[in-house]
C-alpha cells in the first residue's frame, strides 16, 4: 500500500474496524474512506455497487459484520447467517467487479469445529463439527474464506482472509446479553461495585480455557498482513497465550476495583471447552502482539467509563 492509497474500511465504527482506521492513520495513510450503515446498507448489492463504482478504492479491509456473543448467536440465528452471508458477498464480489488490488477478509476462530485438537490450525478447517450456538456466524464466516478462495482460484484476485482470536478493547459492546465474555465482565463488575454487591455471578465452572486479543494488536497484524501476506490460505491471528474464565475474572475484578465475591453457576454452560489458536504461521513472518491482558484490560476499563457517560 502507498500512503495516498484510497484504502475502504468496512466496519469503521465497530470495535475492529475502528482500531484499523487509527492504525492505518498512525502510519501515516491518508485517503481512508468510510460509510457509516446509515450512509451505506452494506446488505443492498445496489448500494455497495454504486458506491464501488463511485470510490474506487485500492485497497478493502472487510471488518464490517452482524456480531454478539453466545447468547446473540444463538438467540438471532436466521439474521447472523443471512446478514453476514449477504454484507461479504456484495463486498468481495464489488471488489473483484470494481479492481480492488487486495482485500483482507476478517473471519472469526469459531470458524473451528467444536473438538478440533488444540492449539487450532488452519488446516483443520472443515474437519468437525461446529459448535452448535454460534454454527449459523461459523457458517457464514467459513463462506467468506471460501469466497476469497474462489475469486482467488478463478480469478487471480488478492483476496485474502484472516481469522482472529477473541477480540476486546475501545468501542466494544458492553450489552449484558448481547457482547461477548470480557465487555460482558467488565460491565458486571462494574455495576456491581456501583451498587456495593456482595457478589458477581458468572456463568459455567470458570475452568475453560480462552485466548484474548486486544483490537488495537489485531489491527497492527490486519495492516502487517496487508502489507506482506500474498496467499490464498487464510492465517490465524492470536496470542498464543491462553488464560482460563476463573482467572480473566479476577483479573477484570482488580481492574474494575470490585472487592467482593466471584460466585460461578455450575449449572449453566461453559460451552467450548478449550480454544486457543495456533499462530506460528503469522509470528514466523515477524509479527507478535505487543499488548498483554494485564495492560489490555486497564487500557479498556476507562473507555467503557467514558462510553458509559454519554
Amino acid at each position: 500500500m502507498e500512503k495516498n492509497s484510497k484504502i475502504y474500511v468496512a466496519g469503521h465504527r465497530g470495535m475492529v474496524g475502528s482500531a484499523i482506521v487509527r492504525k492505518l492513520t498512525e502510519q501515516g495513510f491518508n485517503t481512508i474512506i468510510s460509510r457509516n450503515s446509515s450512509e451505506l446498507d452494506l446488505r443492498s448489492q445496489a448500494a455497495v455497487n454504486d458506491f464501488f463504482s463511485m470510490e474506487k478504492p485500492d485497497y478493502v479491509f472487510l471488518a464490517a459484520a452482524k456480531v454478539g456473543g453466545i447468547v446473540a448467536n444463538n438467540t438471532y440465528r436466521a439474521e447472523f447467517l443471512y446478514d453476514n452471508l449477504i454484507i461479504e458477498s456484495n463486498v468481495i464480489h464489488a471488489s473483484h467487479v470494481n479492481g480492488v488490488k487486495k482485500l483482507l477478509f476478517l473471519g472469526s476462530s469459531c470458524i473451528y469445529p467444536k473438538m478440533a485438537p488444540q492449539p487450532l490450525k488452519e488446516e483443520y478447517l472443515l474437519t468437525g463439527l461446529l459448535e452448535p450456538t454460534n454454527e449459523p456466524y461459523a457458517i457464514a464466516k467459513i463462506a467468506g474464506i471460501k469466497l476469497c478462495e474462489a475469486y482467488w482460484d478463478q480469478y487471480g484476485s488478492n483476496f485474502i482472509a484472516a481469522m482472529p482470536t477473541n477480540m476486546y478493547g475501545p468501542g466494544d459492546n458492553y450489552h449484558l446479553q448481547n457482547s461477548h465474555v470480557i465487555p460482558a465482565m467488565i460491565r458486571k463488575f462494574h455495576e456491581a461495585k456501583q451498587n456495593k454487591a456482595a457478589a458477581v455471578e458468572l456463568w459455567g465452572t470458570g475452568s475453560p480455557l480462552r485466548e484474548f486479543m486486544y483490537a488495537d494488536d489485531l489491527a497492527d497484524a490486519c495492516v502487517f498482513l496487508m502489507k506482506q501476506y500474498n496467499e490464498k490460505l487464510f492465517v490465524n491471528i492470536g496470542t498464543g497465550e491462553e488464560v482460563s474464565i476463573k482467572e480473566l475474572a479476577n483479573l477484570i475484578k482488580g481492574v474494575v476495583g470490585f472487592e467482593g465475591e466471584i460466585k460461578f453457576d455450575t449449572t449453566k454452560p461453559d460451552g467450548t471447552p478449550r480454544k486457543l489458536m495456533d499462530s506460528g504461521r503469522l509470528h514466523s513472518m515477524g509479527w507478535k502482539h505487543r499488548i498483554s491482558l494485564g495492560e489490555g484490560l486497564k487500557r479498556t476499563y476507562p473507555f467503557f467509563i467514558e462510553a458509559n457517560r454519554q
